[in-house]
C-alpha cells in the first residue's frame, strides 16, 4: 500500500487524448459524478467481478491534511478520473489533481486563497463534486469547473490547476451579480457538481428553505469559455409565466427553496437538462403560499440552449415536510412492448419512484390520485390529493404508527409506544400540527442525495434508502416573525437508547426491475455491531452516500454509520466483499481504469449527518497485481 500524506510532489499529469465522451458508458474514465451526462452510474469495466472482489486491496491512500482543520467537515465527493488524471474536492473545497494509479499531487487549487468568499456557506460549505469539459480538440482546452457553496464559479485548466482568465472575472465567476436582488448576506451556491452540455454549465444551488428571507433556487447557465450567463429558468414562476397561477398572489416574490440542489442530468444527444427540485420554503407551514406550488417537487425537463420548459411533472403538491426531491433523475432505458423508450427516473424522499418518458415526460407507470388528512393548523391548505405511483412499489415504510414500532427489546418498544400517545401518527403527508405529526419517511429519506445507480443491460436500478421517523411540531412565532409558525427543530422519533423507534431494517439496498416495476432484492443495508451482539438481526443504519454498479456484477456502496464500504453481488443482493473504513464513507464511489488496472475509490470523510469520527482520506482499491 502507498500512502500520501500532504504530498507536496508535482508530477507531470498523463497525456489527454481527446476522446469525445459526451453520451458514453463510464469505461476507463468516470468524466462526472453520474459516471457519464446522464448520471447512470454504471461502469463497462470487468476486470473487478463476482470472483475476485474478495481479493481486492487498498491500492493507495490520499490525505488532504484538512482533518485538524476546525469544524472538522465532511467529505461527499464523488472523484471524477479523466486519461489517468482524478480529480477531488476537499471537506474545504479544495480542488486537487491526483495521478490516479499512484495518488501523487499533480497540482491544488484552493478557492479561498486569493479569492473572498462571495457570501455565507449554503449548506454548510458541502461539495459533492466536480465537471469536466473539453472542446475535444488533441491539444484543444481542457477545462475543471468548481461551483462553491458560497456563490462563485471557478474554471481552472485541467492540466496545470491554474485559472482561465478569459472566464468571469480572471477565472471567477460570481453567480450573485446577475441576480437583480441583493443577496450578500444569503446562503446560496451550489454544493452538488455542475453539469456540461455542450458549451454550457448547468448549476443548481442549495438555498434557504427556512421562514426568513431566502435567496432564489433558479436552475442556470452559463457560457464555459466566458462565464456569462446564457439563461435562467424560474424555479417559481414570476407573473405571466406558466405555473404563477399555483401560487396565491404575490406569494412567489423572494420566495426560497423549490432549487436542484442535487444537481442535474444532461441527455446530450436530445439536448436536455433534468432536474429534481425541492420544496417551498418555508419548508414546514405554507399559509402564505397556497396552492400547489409549481415548480417545487417537479421533476423538469428543460431545453439545454435556451431554458425553456419542455416537460415537468409535480410529484409532491404544497410540500410541508421537507420533502424535496434530492437528486437528479437518471436517464435510464427501458422496455415496452418489445421496444425500447428513453425514460427518466426519479427517486424521492418519499419513497417512490417515478418513471417517465425523456422526451414527453408521459408517466410509464400509471399515477393514482389519493387522498390524505386535512391540516388543521390555523391558515394551512394541505392539498387533498397527492399523485402516487402504483408500479414500482415504496422502496421505504409509508406508515408509522403502532403496529411496526421497534422491536428490537420490550424496553425500546414500550417507551416508544408511551411517546406515540403523545403526537399524531398514522400515514405518510399527515400534516404538521401543534400536537406534533410523525414524518415518514423522515427529513433524510427514502432517498436523498445518494441518489440511485441504473444498470441498463438489465433495466435494474439500484437505492439506497432511509426507514428514521421524524417528528414535526409546530408553534407561534414571535410578533415580528414573517411566518405565523415556526418549528421546534429537526427531531427525529428514536427510542431511549437512541435507535430509530420504527422496526428494522432501518437502512436498506433495493434493486428494481425497471420494464416491469418489480423489486428484484431488498436487503438491510449497514450494521450496528453491538446489537447484532445482543443477538438482534441485522437493523441496517442510516445512510448517505449513493451505489455505482459495474459490468463485472458488483454493486459498490459505502454510506453506512458503521464505516464499511461493500460490494454486493448485483444479481441477488449478497455481500461479496466489505472493507472497514477510519472513517465513514458518505458519498458515492467511482471506478476506472489506468494502464489496464482497474480501481475503485471512495472518499472517507466521516463527521457529517451521522455523526461520527471525522477522516480526510480518499481511499482507492485494486486487484493485486
Amino acid at each position: 500500500m502507498r500512502s500520501r500524506f500532504r504530498s507536496i510532489r508535482l508530477i507531470i499529469p498523463l497525456f489527454f487524448l481527446g476522446t469525445s465522451f459526451a453520451d458514453q458508458p463510464a469505461g476507463k474514465n468516470w468524466i462526472g459524478v453520474g459516471g457519464d451526462r446522464g448520471g447512470q452510474r454504471y461502469s463497462e469495466l470487468t476486470q473487478i467481478n463476482r470472483t475476485n472482489v474478495s481479493k481486492l486491496k487498498v491500492a493507495w491512500t490520499f490525505h488532504t491534511g484538512e482533518l485538524d482543520r476546525k469544524p472538522q467537515k465532511t467529505i461527499e465527493c464523488t472523484p471524477i478520473v479523466i486519461d489517468g488524471t482524478m480529480y477531488i474536492t476537499t471537506g474545504y473545497l479544495r480542488v486537487v489533481a491526483l495521478n490516479a494509479a499512484t495518488g501523487d499531487v499533480l497540482w491544488s487549487f484552493d478557492p479561498f486563497e486569493k479569492h473572498k468568499a462571495a457570501g455565507p456557506l449554503a449548506s454548510g460549505g458541502v461539495n459533492r463534486g466536480l465537471a469536466y469539459w473539453s472542446d475535444e480538440k488533441p491539444d484543444g482546452k481542457r477545462r475543471i469547473i468548481h461551483g462553491t457553496s458560497d456563490g462563485r464559479l471557478f474554471s481552472l485548466d485541467a492540466k496545470t490547476g491554474q485559472l482561465d482568465v478569459s472566464f468571469g472575472k480572471e477565472g471567477v465567476k460570481d453567480l450573485r451579480e446577475d441576480l437583480q436582488r441583493d443577496i450578500a448576506n444569503l446562503g446560496y451556491g451550489p454544493t452538488s457538481a455542475p453539469a456540461i452540455c455542450g458549451n454550457n454549465i448547468i448549476i443548481g444551488v442549495s438555498n434557504g428553505e427556512g421562514p426568513g428571507d431566502a435567496a432564489p433556487g433558479d436552475i442556470r447557465a452559463f457560457d464555459v469559455q466566458t462565464g456569462k450567463q446564457v439563461w435562467r429558468f424560474h424555479t417559481v414562476p414570476r407573473p405571466g409565466e406558466f405555473g404563477n397561477d399555483t401560487w396565491a398572489p404575490d406569494s412567489w416574490k423572494n420566495r426560497g427553496g423549490a432549487n436542484a440542489w442535487g444537481g442535474v442530468s444532461v441527455d446530450v444527444d436530445r439536448n436536455l437538462v433534468f432536474a429534481g427540485l425541492g420544496s417551498a420554503a418555508f419548508d414546514f407551514y405554507g399559509g402564505d403560499r397556497h396552492g400547489n406550488n409549481l415548480f417545487a417537487n417537479c421533476t423538469i425537463a428543460l431545453d439545454a440552449t435556451t431554458g425553456e420548459r419542455r416537460w415537468h411533472f409535480q410529484t409532491l403538491r404544497h410540500d410541508l415536510w421537507d420533502h424535496d426531491l434530492p437528486v437528479y433523475p437518471n436517464l435510464v432505458t427501458v422496455q415496452r412492448d418489445g421496444k425500447d423508450i428513453a425514460a427518466v427516473a426519479q427517486v424521492t424522499k418519499t419513497g417512490f419512484v417515478y418513471l417517465f418518458d425523456r422526451e414527453t415526460g408521459e408517466p410509464l407507470f400509471e399515477i393514482e390520485e389519493k387522498s390524505f388528512p386535512a391540516s388543521d393548523v390555523p391558515g394551512e391548505l394541505a392539498a387533498v390529493t397527492q399523485p402516487i405511483p402504483t408500479k414500482p412499489p415504496p422502496f421505504s415504510v409509508q406508515h408509522f404508527d403502532e403496529s411496526n414500532v421497534t422491536d428490537i427489546a420490550p424496553a425500546n418498544q414500550e417507551y416508544v409506544l408511551n411517546e406515540l400517545k403523545k403526537i399524531r401518527s398514522g400515514s405518510a403527508f399527515n400534516p404538521p400540527s401543534l400536537q406534533g405529526t410523525v414524518v415518514i419517511p423522515g427529513y433524510h429519506g427514502g432517498a436523498n442525495w445518494s441518489g440511485a445507480s441504473f444498470d441498463p443491460t438489465t433495466a435494474t436500478l439500484y437505492v439506497n434508502s432511509n426507514n428514521v421517523p421524524n417528528v414535526i411540531t409546530l408553534v407561534e412565532a414571535g410578533a415580528d416573525a414573517k411566518h405565523r409558525y415556526q418549528h421546534q427543530g429537526y427531531i427525529q422519533l428514536r427510542d431511549q437508547e437512541g435507535y430509530p423507534a420504527i422496526k428494522p431494517p432501518w437502512g436498506v439496498l433495493t434493486a428494481i426491475n425497471l420494464n416491469t416495476g418489480s423489486f428484484i432484492w431488498q436487503v438491510p443495508l449497514g450494521e450496528h455491531k453491538e446489537l447484532t451482539e445482543r443477538g438482534i438481526p441485522q437493523t441496517g443504519t442510516e445512510t448517505f452516500g449513493g451505489t455505482i454498479v459495474t459490468a463485472g456484477g458488483l454493486v459498490f456502496i459505502a454510506g453506512t454509520k458503521d464505516e464499511k464500504f461493500r460490494a454486493f453481488d448485483k444479481t441477488t443482493g449478497k455481500v461479496l466483499w466489505e472493507h472497514q473504513l477510519a472513517a465513514g464513507g458518505y458519498a458515492t464511489p467511482s471506478t476506472y481504469e489506468v494502464d489496464g488496472q482497474q480501481y475503485v475509490v471512495i472518499a472517507a470523510g466521516g463527521a457529517g449527518k451521522l455523526r461520527t469520527r471525522a477522516g480526510d482520506a480518499f481511499v482507492v482499491f485494486a486487484l493485486p497485481k
